[in-house]
């Protein structure tokens, strides 16, 4: 008992005779050479908290407080489409989105909440005005038509825009996609719906080969326009084209198959030219 004392004493602490008299005393637990022991330590030397730390710490519980994170759930409003450039656009409450990806990007933000991306409405509901109906199923002016040198009719896509404006105007129809551009190998194709006056008429996927990836720009529009000529044959525009009959006789008539040479290679081959045409380099004919 005397080694505990002097022991007690050497460490500051307090026996319980000290404790009863009053004295108010905190306790800390202290590790002394691997044994626990209870030091008592009065209440007048205890050091009194800083009035500048308890603000600091009731400052930094009240912005804990404020970041506290949002866990309420997302609104059930449906997204605002974005309309804007290509790499970008700005949504209904002014924030600016990012588009850059869109290109194969299945959830586009210019077609979010727009029913014509899968609607099929006004389809066959009835004819459209006669005077529509004729000038879209006018017989194709054979000047405007041309030959691919595999022998191929076809007619440029600009005169297919030109007849669903005169029939249309301006504005009253629309070609819209109906999902992402798609990649195989080296043709990128996508699948667009035409509208006019506000009814579908017909649904058709676009094709177009690219090179490399700075012909991307070009081969989506060539994709879009390839998707518009394969729309119009549900009106009727320049149906000739996909006639048998018709494509042997203007053949005949205004078309010639001959043999040319490759001014650099050397080659040859059979090909189709317009009689009214003759040879662009490389090609002659010899």
């Amino acid at each position: 008992m005397q080694r505990l004392s002097l022991l007690s004493r050497a460490l500051g602490v307090y026996t319980k005779s000290q404790l009863s008299s009053g004295v108010r005393t905190a306790c800390v637990q202290q590790q002394v050479r691997g044994q626990s022991s209870v030091r008592v330590i009065p209440a007048y030397k205890r050091p009194s908290p800083s009035p500048a730390k308890e603000s600091s710490n009731s400052v930094q519980t009240s912005q804990a407080a404020e970041e506290e994170p949002d866990f309420s759930p997302p609104s059930s409003q449906p997204a605002t489409p974005a309309f804007g450039g290509e790499l970008g656009g700005r949504s209904g409450n002014g924030e600016q989105q990012d588009l850059s990806g869109s290109l194969f990007n299945p959830d586009e933000g210019y077609l979010q909440g727009s029913h014509w991306s899968t609607s099929f409405q006004g389809m066959a509901t009835q004819p459209f005005d006669p005077r529509i109906s004729e000038m879209l199923m006018a017989p194709v002016t054979e000047s405007d038509i041309e030959i691919k040198p595999d022998g191929l009719l076809y007619l440029p896509e600009i005169k297919y825009r030109r007849i669903l404006n005169r029939a249309f105007g301006p504005g009253g129809w629309g070609l819209v996609p109906r999902g992402a551009h798609s990649v195989s190998g080296r043709t990128l194709s996508r699948e667009y719906a035409l509208v006019c006056l506000g009814r579908f008429i017909s649904q058709a996927r676009g094709e177009q080969d690219f090179f490399d990836e700075s012909g991307l720009a070009t081969a989506t529009e060539g994709c879009k326009s390839n998707a518009l000529v394969r729309c119009c044959k549900d009106l009727g525009v320049a149906s000739e084209l996909w006639d048998p009959a018709f494509i042997t006789q203007f053949k005949a008539k205004r078309c010639v198959e001959e043999w040319v040479t490759h001014a650099v290679k050397g080659s040859k081959k059979r090909m189709w030219r317009l009689k009214e045409r003759q040879w662009d380099y490389p090609w002659t004919k010899k």
